[in-house]
Parts: structure tokens; C-alpha cells; sequence
């Protein structure tokens, strides 16, 4: 068995272009979602044309009965976990004003954004130190998904935001803990990314996009954009980076006069 890598999220959006990525690269692939197995099967099936093993689970990251069935299926089928990626994340269900926004959308979207992710993190992790501990030559990383807007505002989307800085020092947090042992975590931030949770906003960044200077390269960002961004951390290309962000934005955080 080659290398394992589990992608939360990991057969739509963003997480897809991640998997697709990896398969690319060789690795075993657990893919969770919250979709039944069938509704995934066009996905799972492209990603198996790669020639890589699929496993596919369906798991709510928020949940913590289900985290851990997640990474007892991936121990059973695989035995190994080198790679985690924390994907899996959602958008308020109503983009609403920051002075009328609710605790229920709040909850949701830290539950599932940050506390999921955080949890599921370490128990992948021991499992990791485990590993590294019975064979010294074992490589894991955990990348961790984050999003411009950590730090850019939209008073639309609060707990989105307050979620994803959350997910930034959960990265650094992870990563100062797990240097002992060897494995670096690194945080992933993309910016506007074509993708499900961007489509009903499509037109707003339409015309951001074309008709102002929020972006250095006028484009959408790609799900293979961040795929190729998380391949990379994956391959090992940066071990001495642990804690780092890698922007995958199109300039959009390069501040400019």
C-alpha cells in the first residue's frame, strides 16, 4: 500500500479538485461527505480512473460518533493515514446582516467549519504520532482549508469568517503541538474559488472580478487551483514550513496603494 490521504468534503467544490489532485499523485484515497455513496458515484467513479484505491465514507465532521467511524474505516481498509485534509465546510444557510444573524446559524457553521475539523484533527493526529513512533521513516501532514476570510470582513457571513480564523490558529496551534514528532500542518487559504457554496454570489464576483482591482489576476480561482496548491504540501515539497499559509487567491490579500 502506497501513501493515504483522507479529504473531508472531498467529492464536490474545492474538495474534489483536491482529491483529484492526489489521485494524480498516487495516493489511496478515503473520500468523506455527508451524501450517500450513490449521489457521489460519478465523482468517485472519475477519481478511480486515476488507477488509485477509492474509499468512500459518508460522515458528518461534526459530528463525533462520526468522526470516528471515519478514521476506523480508513484504518481497516487502509491501515494508515499520511495525509488529512480538513475540507469539509459549509456557508450560512442565510446570508444575513451581522445584527440580525441567529445562534442556530452560528452553531451550524462552527460546528461544522471549525469544531468538527478541530476534533477529527486530533484523533488523526495520535493515530499520526502512532505511526511515526512504530517507523521512524513514516511522512504525514495535515492541511488544513482555510479562506480569505479569515481576515477579510463581509458583516453578511460573520460566523463564516469568525470560523475560518478560528481554523488559522487551529493550524498554528497543531502545528507548534505536532513539530515534536515530525509532521507539519499547514493551512491552505484560497479566495473566490468556482464552486457550489460560490454560486449563489456568482454575479456579485462576476463583476468584482472584471470590473475592479480586488484581484491582481482577473479570474476565478479553480477547485484544481487549491488541488494542485494541497499536492504539493502532500508530496513533502515544504518540510520546513509547518504552520505557514499558502494563498491560493489571485492577489487578492496583496495589499496595494
Amino acid at each position: 500500500m502506497g501513501r493515504v490521504a483522507l479529504v473531508t468534503g472531498g467529492a464536490r467544490g474545492i474538495g474534489l479538485g483536491i482529491s483529484e489532485a492526489l489521485a494524480r499523485e498516487g495516493f489511496a484515497l478515503a473520500v468523506c461527505g455527508t451524501r450517500p455513496a450513490e449521489a457521489a458515484a460519478p465523482q468517485l467513479e472519475a477519481l478511480q480512473r486515476h488507477g488509485g484505491e477509492i474509499l468512500y465514507i459518508q460522515a458528518d465532521v461534526a459530528q463525533g460518533a462520526d468522526r470516528s467511524r471515519l478514521l476506523a474505516a480508513v484504518r481497516a481498509r487502509f491501515g494508515a493515514l499520511h495525509v488529512l485534509v480538513n475540507n469539509a465546510g459549509v456557508a450560512p444557510r442565510v446570508r444575513a446582516d451581522l445584527l440580525e444573524a441567529t445562534e442556530e446559524s452560528f452553531e451550524r457553521v462552527m460546528r461544522i467549519n471549525l469544531q468538527g475539523p478541530y476534533f477529527l484533527t486530533q484523533a488523526a493526529a495520535r493515530w499520526m504520532v502512532e505511526q511515526r513512533r512504530a517507523d521512524a521513516a513514516f511522512g504525514g501532514c495535515i492541511v488544513n482549508i482555510g479562506s480569505v476570510s479569515a481576515e477579510v470582513a463581509s458583516v453578511s457571513r460573520g460566523e463564516y469568517c469568525v470560523a475560518k480564523a478560528g481554523v488559522a490558529m487551529m493550524t498554528r496551534l497543531f502545528a507548534s503541538r505536532l513539530g515534536q514528532h515530525g509532521l507539519p500542518v499547514y493551512e491552505v487559504r484560497p479566495g473566490i474559488i468556482r464552486s457550489d457554496m460560490t454560486g449563489p454570489v456568482q454575479a456579485k464576483y462576476d463583476a468584482l472580478i472584471a470590473d475592479s482591482d480586488l484581484l491582481i489576476q482577473k479570474r476565478w480561482g479553480e477547485p484544481e487551483d487549491v488541488g494542485r496548491a494541497v499536492a504539493v504540501l502532500a508530496r513533502g515539497e515544504f518540510p520546513y514550513s509547518s504552520g505557514q499559509i499558502v494563498f491560493v487567491d489571485g492577489g487578492l490579500s496583496v495589499q496595494r496603494l
